[in-house]
């Protein structure tokens, strides 16, 4: 493991190609980088996969991307420490690249719950880093909305988002208004919905990782034209 700005765990690939794609992996609220990196043994062999620890210590061996409060007018959260985490991850994805010998152009981000949300900021904003983005159980913030990149630079950005139809942490109203926003822009949406709460399922993730697969498997194709 690379000394880079985030702590982190890495699965090299199991089945190397030509140029080899890289996964990060964002955690939720309260998690640390162990957790998603438990899915890695149901993820694509093909990948390089990065599980990050967010930079927000709260107590021992649980992290945020920010601080958030959850009131029954929803969460509240520290926006100033969402932008700095968005901003550190960009410099992360841009270190991971070149530490670790990835393809820049197939670099793909998963996130669950608040990983989600950082996920969806820095895909919108800076989507010439990003080859693709699975959103799982989480929400896009209203404060990176002035910040979404033109158009054009999102135009085919492929998109997943998931979300749990009994949800008691971010209720699935979040998953459908990310549908809402991201339907408005010119990117490659697929949206699902799952009979679950909080979390990632047996079926959702079969489709988490049916969908990162096809993703490169087009890559290959496109390489081969």
């Amino acid at each position: 493991m690379e000394k880079l700005s985030l702590v982190h765990l890495v699965r090299q690939p199991q089945v190397k190609g030509a140029s080899t794609p890289l996964l990060l992996l964002l955690h939720g609220v309260g998690s640390n980088e162990y957790d998603l990196f438990g899915l890695a043994p149901y993820l694509d062999k093909r990948f390089l996969i990065i599980s990050v620890r967010a930079p927000y210590t709260m107590e021992v061996d649980s992290f945020a991307w920010f601080e958030v409060n959850f009131t029954p007018q929803g969460p509240i959260i520290q926006p100033e420490q969402a932008e700095a985490s968005r901003n550190r991850m960009i410099t992360f994805l841009n270190e991971a690249v070149v530490a670790y010998g990835a393809d820049p152009q197939q670099v793909y981000l998963m996130g669950f719950s608040q990983g989600a949300i950082m996920s969806a900021s820095v895909a919108l904003t800076r989507p010439e880093l990003v080859a693709g983005v699975v959103l799982m159980s989480g929400r896009i913030l209203p404060q990176i909305e002035p910040l979404v990149a033109a158009p054009e630079k999102l135009k085919g950005l492929p998109v997943l988002v998931v979300h749990g139809t009994s949800d008691g942490v971010l209720p699935v109203n979040n998953g459908r208004d990310s549908q809402k926003t991201l339907s408005a822009l010119p990117v490659d949406l697929l949206y699902r919905e799952y009979p679950m709460g909080h979390e990632v399922s047996r079926e959702s993730l079969a489709d988490v990782t049916s969908w990162l697969s096809a993703r490169l498997d087009d890559a290959g194709k496109r390489e081969q034209t």
